[in-house]
């Protein structure tokens, strides 16, 4: 069984997360999904709408994902891997090279992104909406 990983916040969640986490999972056999916890996003300077636990219930509840693990730093990344046996870490190519280092470890992908569709937007959108 070859097992995956990928992380984000997951705030808003639209269709791109879950166009991500559907062919990450049509690829492998086993995805794990680390969601940002509230004070991990804190540190990020990223508010939330959703708390952490609303966020990994939503996450949960997508059939592509397997397991939700919380991700409380960057640097905790390198231990999940070699923790949970992943084959392959994968994330959106807006964080390309960024990622580079854990290819001794397991395979790195970055994959496309869908355009036009960010989380970023969506806030704004609303917010122009509102005012």
């Amino acid at each position: 069984m070859k097992k995956i990983i990928t992380y984000g916040t997951f705030d808003l969640t639209h269709i791109w997360h879950i166009r991500i986490l559907k062919r990450a999972k049509s690829l492998w056999d086993y995805l794990i999904v680390g969601v940002s916890s509230d004070e991990f996003n804190a540190k990020k300077w990223k508010k939330c709408s959703f708390s952490y636990q609303e966020r990994k219930e939503i996450v949960s509840s997508i059939r592509y994902v397997d397991e939700v693990l919380e991700e409380h730093s960057w640097q905790q990344k390198r231990n999940d891997i070699i923790r949970h046996n992943i084959d392959v870490f994968v994330i959106g190519n807006d964080w390309k090279w960024k990622f580079d280092d854990l290819n001794d470890i397991c395979e790195v992908i970055y994959l496309p992104r869908t355009d036009d569709i960010s989380t970023t937007e969506i806030k704004d959108k609303i917010q122009a909406w509102i005012y």
